[in-house]
């Protein structure tokens, strides 16, 4: 029995390895917080119909801010739509720690507000169960 309501939400910390950066200024590609919400989304579907589910779509990606090496990122999917097997998600990501490689090596400091870098909607799908 499926408890896939409106308004479950679950989420995930990471810390970001600098093995991850691209880019000068040790930016960490949009494809990253992609595969998080994707990690997400699986947790979303194992706690609300009891299986991983598939990634059908997304409907909206907005990239807001760059995600850095060194960053701790929390990332979280929320139900808003719930239909016979699909359901659609808000994913969000936000840096709520940065590094601070100006100061030293491994140099972070936690923000006093996390940062949103990342706004998504997608539809994930499950089983008839």
């Amino acid at each position: 029995m499926s408890k896939a309501t409106i308004g479950l939400s679950v989420t995930h910390r990471r810390y970001v390895p600098y093995s991850h950066a691209h880019y000068a200024g040790n930016l960490v590609d949009g494809a990253y917080v992609l595969g998080l919400f994707g990690d997400v989304a699986t947790e979303v579907c194992i706690q609300a119909d009891g299986d991983e589910g598939l990634f059908a779509s997304y409907s909206d990606v907005q990239f807001l801010q760059p995600l850095r090496a060194g960053d701790v990122v929390e990332v979280t999917a929320t139900i808003t739509r719930v239909g016979n097997r699909s359901r659609e998600l808000d994913f969000s990501a936000s840096v709520v720690c940065r590094g601070r490689p100006e100061v030293s090596a491994s140099a972070a400091e936690v923000l006093a507000e996390p940062l949103v870098i990342t706004r998504a909607t997608g539809t994930v799908v499950v089983p008839v169960g």
